[in-house]
């Protein structure tokens, strides 16, 4: 399934979570202006899996679930030359999850 096949919100999001592949996440990535490495994706496979059970993690959560994954601190700095537009948000949208309400970064 391509993007331009499904559904989205007037900010790009998906309207239904089911319809997310990599395919799509690949062409939203290119979209937002970002060539994606393996961190990238453990970003976005992470906060997708956090938001689809419920829990919308904030900067600081991915920060610190990223320094387990990868074994070292994670800085704010590295998150957002990731992510220019906020780690939360971007990775959200990028992972086909519903748009943040949340207000601010933590």
């Amino acid at each position: 399934m391509a993007l331009e096949s499904v559904e989205r919100t007037e900010n790009g999001y998906l309207v239904n979570a089911n319809d997310w592949n990599e395919d799509i996440a690949t062409e939203l990535f290119a979209e937002e202006g970002i060539d994606p490495t393996q961190e990238h994706w453990d970003i976005v496979h992470y906060v997708r899996e956090e938001t689809l059970n419920g829990d919308e993690p904030n900067e600081r959560g991915i920060m610190k679930a990223m320094g387990k994954k990868w074994g070292r601190k994670v800085s704010s700095k590295e998150m957002y030359e990731m992510f220019p537009l906020m780690p939360s948000k971007q990775g959200l949208k990028i992972g086909g999850c519903p748009q943040s309400t949340r207000k601010g970064g933590y």
